[in-house]
């Protein structure tokens, strides 16, 4: 891995773990091992980092999506992976939240013009999640239920951070998978093909 790699990658960690106000050019040098003179031949400014962080975020979630859709031609199957997404981080939000989630909510609060790039990481799951749906016959209502899962997965994230209670991810992941068995129970029966 390039200097400008490990560059992005110690700046997604940080900002995911201190959020991007608390960390500066010299906890990003510290965590690579780089003089900041090296640093700036990389990037300038902190918001050349955020973006690079950001396209880091939709690449590495492209890539999921992807390989998701290799593994299964399940719709179904493909949205339950989605939900399993915050056992298997269970750690990590208990500890610091969804990663897409905290980075847009302090973009927000702190007006940064890069939250509606941010915000493409849930643009690509919102998309991904309605093209299953669509997939399972729900039609006009696939937009809804993916933002349901959606909310669902944030809402599981920011309390099982806020409780640190990781027991109750696998509860919830449990209810989500009872209600979606329930809600699709109703829908003609697909082959996973439109």
């Amino acid at each position: 891995m390039g200097t400008r790699e490990q560059i992005v990658d110690a700046a997604n960690r940080l900002f995911y773990e201190q959020g991007f106000e608390s960390t500066s050019f010299a906890a990003i040098a510290e965590a690579v091992g780089i003089s900041r003179g090296n640093f700036y031949y990389h990037f300038k400014t902190k918001d050349e980092i955020l973006q690079a962080v950001i396209e880091a975020r939709l690449a590495s979630t492209r890539k999921m999506l992807d390989a998701w859709a290799d593994a299964s031609a399940d719709p179904l199957d493909r949205v339950r992976r989605f939900v399993g997404i915050v056992i298997t981080n269970r750690g990590d939000i208990e500890n610091y939240g969804c990663p897409v989630g905290t980075l847009t909510n302090e973009l927000a609060k702190l007006g940064h013009p890069a939250r509606a790039h941010a915000v493409g990481v849930f643009e690509l799951f919102r998309t991904w999640l309605r093209e299953q749906f669509e997939e399972l016959g729900c039609e006009t209502e696939s937009d809804d239920i993916a933002m349901h899962v959606l909310a669902f997965s944030q809402g599981t994230a920011m309390l099982s951070n806020a409780f640190q209670d990781g027991d109750f991810v696998y509860r919830e992941v449990d209810r989500i998978d009872t209600w979606l068995s329930g809600r699709l129970a109703s829908r003609p029966s697909t082959d996973g093909a439109r």
